[in-house]
């Protein structure tokens, strides 16, 4: 409990510092106050606070995502998108692009005040899932772990390809496009908000219901056959809540990297494997590095803003050589594996994931 209720407080800071930064300074005194409804302020009320609330679903989105495809894959180095949602949200956007052209200005634009207009996020919305349900086709459904993640592969570097030749033809939106896939929380509006609270809040309870169920796999499908447990349909329904979730991140705030590896991860260390925790966790986690990397993108070099996306990336690179070089120093924690064949995520103990000796 004492992880939650630091998550809990870093994502109060998290936003405070989010709605008081910006072109015009509000002082925490103002926040508070406009938060509260005492003193309404319309830059608080209509602006920042429907992107910090965009930035904590999206994060929190990303995060759940990516410990639920950790456990379900059993690989570590698992995201949201490893099944080809984010190429298929970029081919969605691109298309949408391409066919109204009227749809360039506002993505160009790098106002903060401007939204993915609707057509494009409903196109990177269908993008998204069509490329997971091509990728469920191509590897014969759900019970196919390691056919899932090559056709995953095949699917988005197809996509990417279609992505490439759209651009192509059509020179003068790539900027409106790559806008896009680099991630911007810009985009999220009130109607971003509500969307993605909807699919978070449907779509957490059933995949922290289905944690045994990834506690089971950690042990291998044997095992986990074993326990009389339908794999198939229970894989198929972490794929599809996985699958709905992320597509809403995508489509509103765009493809926004590392936030979905760099939660679990640091949160499987402190609390071990239970994914009855881990998912909930990690969602926190997500809406808490999201938000604050969207707080450091807007101050660091303001009046300008960094793409939020960028600024994750940035930060998840040197997290991840750190892990690299540490688990090398101690013998690469992941090299161990037990009798399922998949990598120990800590220490054995009440609560946590079982480990080789």
């Amino acid at each position: 409990m004492g992880v939650f209720a630091v998550l809990l407080g870093l994502l109060l800071l998290a936003l405070v510092l989010g709605v008081s930064a910006g072109a015009v300074k509000v002082a925490p005194l103002e926040v508070f106050q406009a938060l509260s409804g005492t003193v309404p302020n319309p830059i608080i009320s209509e602006l920042r606070l429907p992107r910090v609330l965009g930035a904590m679903l999206v994060g929190a989105a990303l995060g759940l995502c990516g410990a639920a495809f950790q456990g379900l894959f059993r690989n570590p180095l698992a995201d949201p998108y490893l099944m080809g949602s984010a190429a298929g949200a970029a081919f969605g956007v691109t298309v949408a692009v391409t066919l109204a052209g009227g749809l360039t200005t506002a993505f160009a634009t790098n106002a903060i005040f401007e939204r993915v207009p609707a057509s494009a996020t409903g196109f990177g919305f269908v993008g998204a899932v069509g490329a997971v349900g091509l990728t469920l086709l191509l590897s014969g459904g759900a019970s196919r772990t390691h056919d899932l993640i090559l056709g995953g592969v095949v699917v988005s570097s197809v996509l990417t390809s279609l992505t490439t030749l759209l651009l192509l033809h059509d020179a003068n939106r790539i900027f409106s496009v790559f806008a896009y896939t680099v991630g911007n929380l810009a985009f999220v509006g009130w109607e971003g908000v509500r969307t993605i609270g909807l699919y978070l809040g449907l779509t957490l309870p059933l995949l922290v219901v289905l944690g045994r169920t990834l506690n089971a796999l950690g042990l291998g499908e044997e095992t986990a056959r074993s326990l009389g447990l339908p794999l198939g349909w229970l894989k198929l329904g972490i794929i599809a809540a996985v699958t709905l979730l992320t597509a809403s991140a995508v489509a509103y705030a765009g493809i926004i990297g590392f936030v979905g590896l760099v939660a679990p991860h640091a949160l499987r260390r402190i609390m071990g494997g239970d994914y009855r925790y881990l998912l909930p966790a990690s969602a926190l986690g997500g809406a808490v590095l999201l938000s604050l990397a969207d707080w450091l993108a807007r101050v660091l070099i303001a009046p300008a803003e960094l793409p939020v996306g960028v600024l994750t990336t940035l930060m998840g690179g040197p997290f991840f050589l750190y892990l690299m070089w540490r688990n090398r120093a101690r013998g690469s924690a992941w090299s161990c594996t037990g009798g399922s064949g998949w990598p120990c995520w800590g220490p054995t103990g009440r609560g946590r994931a079982p480990c080789c000796a």
